[in-house]
């Protein structure tokens, strides 16, 4: 049997071997080569790249989408923000919330436009210029930042001047800040100047051009991007896994309604099914859809930049289409609705960017719709009116009738299906068919329709019978 201090000498020989090998194993794994067809997709970064897509006009929404995303990405630590941007344009106040956000985010923000064929066009671009790292897919373009009015026009005067230094102070301090053509992005303020992906690239306004993200994530991988109030940090993008972050569903519907055509359209159909529902008591689902219209596009010109007059002549031209039924005005009334309705939607949204105005083509169809079925409803009420009333006491009147018994003067007559009591001016024998001239209380006036008569239908009453009635 084997002493005490040899089997712990063993012991010890033992494990100083499996230490060993342990150590050698781990010397030839550490200076092992990576394979030669390793991609970068294979040695992922250990830190997510957070995505998200914009697609439509910046407005509240959506800028509280971007700004959601980016303070996600804060909170998991990601390796950087991805905003794949498609945009018109949008709100003044939004994209300032958006640019603010990315200027205060604690990781890397990445805009790319994206993809091919999509614009970061007036408000886009300054988004752009705000990205830590500005990208753009081939066959994009940006720029035309300079603000116009309301309707495209260019805003003159005191007013359009500081608009415009303004929106020129504001891209070249960003433009500024992360190393890009100063000189450049300015006139894409002040003279509307457009570029494409390559001729940003070229003259310094972007970083790269890319076809995708997975692309975009290796070109961007190692490059060193200076955020305000932290040190330089590198991206390390290659192969990170991508979180792809959606819209909420009620994020997305309200983003759609939010639209300035949109919004035209729901209040022109809500105020059409109010219309409706007033000029045809009781039909109810005109009334209940018009009402759901109605609230949905206030809701819409609660987050666009509305213009009271707008609203009120759009109102005001709904007034006017109602009118028309109980004021004779031989068409005058539906005319100065067709006029408030055109005044209302080019005066609806009061707003520099060109992305939000109302496309005329568009106003002048609900015009026209509403003003075709106005007259419609009219000519068929107009129609309706005419036509011989056929119940009640004016449905009695010039009506034919038989006598049932004499009339000497009064008698009784057979006539709407009913047996009535009469009284004539002058006499009139049973049979005679005659014709009811006014109604008075349950005694209705009539007299001879014609000269020839035929044999009443039932019995026929004695003068001394009727009078007793």
């Amino acid at each position: 049997m084997m002493s005490e201090p040899a089997r712990i000498s063993r012991l010890l020989r033992a494990r100083g071997a499996v230490l060993v090998a342990a150590a050698a194993l781990a010397g030839v794994a550490a200076g092992a080569p990576e394979p030669e067809d390793a991609t970068p997709e294979e040695v992922r970064s250990p830190r997510p790249v957070v995505h998200a897509a914009v697609d439509g006009i910046i407005h509240p929404l959506t800028a509280e989408y971007m700004a959601e995303t980016i303070e996600h990405a804060d909170q998991v630590g990601a390796a950087a923000v991805v905003i794949e941007l498609n945009t018109p344009g949008g709100l003044l106040d939004s994209t300032r919330d958006v640019t603010q956000a990315i200027l205060g985010a604690r990781t890397p923000v990445v805009v790319f436009v994206s993809p091919s064929g999509a614009q970061a066009a007036s408000a886009g671009f300054f988004i752009l210029m705000a990205a830590d790292v500005a990208a753009m897919a081939p066959g994009t373009n940006t720029g035309a930042a300079h603000p116009v009015g309301g309707q495209g026009e260019t805003i003159e005067g005191d007013l359009g001047e500081k608009i415009e230094q303004d929106a020129a102070a504001t891209i070249r301090s960003l433009a500024q800040q992360h190393g890009r053509n100063v000189e450049l992005a300015e006139k894409a303020v002040t003279e509307s100047l457009s570029f494409s992906a390559e001729e940003a690239l070229e003259r310094g306004l972007i970083d790269v051009v890319a076809d995708g993200v997975p692309s975009l994530l290796r070109a961007i991988d190692g490059r060193k991007v200076d955020k305000v109030n932290t040190e330089e940090m590198v991206l390390e993008t290659a192969g990170a896994v991508v979180e792809r972050r959606e819209m909420r569903r009620i994020q997305r519907f309200l983003a759609v309604i939010a639209h300035p055509q949109i919004a035209l359209l729901l209040m022109s159909f809500g105020m059409l099914g109010l219309y409706v529902e007033m000029t045809h008591p009781g039909l109810i689902f005109p009334g209940v859809a018009g009402a759901i219209c109605l609230i949905l596009g206030f809701f819409a010109l609660s987050v666009l930049p509305v213009s009271y007059a707008g609203v009120a002549l759009i109102l005001l031209a709904l007034a006017l289409f109602v009118a028309e039924f109980f004021v004779v005005s031989y068409g005058l009334l539906t005319a100065g609705g067709a006029i408030a309705m055109i005044l209302g939607g080019l005066l609806l949204y009061r707003t520099p960017d060109p992305a939000l105005r109302v496309d005329l083509r568009l106003i002048l169809g609900l015009t026209g719709g509403m003003v075709l079925l106005v007259s419609l409803l009219l000519v068929r009420a107009i129609q309706i009116r005419r036509q011989k009333v056929l119940t009640g006491k004016e449905g009695l009147i010039g009506e034919i009738g038989v006598a049932r018994s004499e009339l000497a003067p009064a008698g009784k007559i057979f006539v709407h299906g009913e047996l009535w009591r009469a009284r004539s001016e002058q006499p009139i024998a049973a049979g005679t068919e005659v014709e009811v001239v006014a109604v008075d209380g349950l005694e209705l006036r009539v007299r001879p329709a014609a000269a020839t008569s035929r044999a009443p239908e039932g019995p026929i009453e004695s003068p001394q019978h009727v009078e007793n009635v």
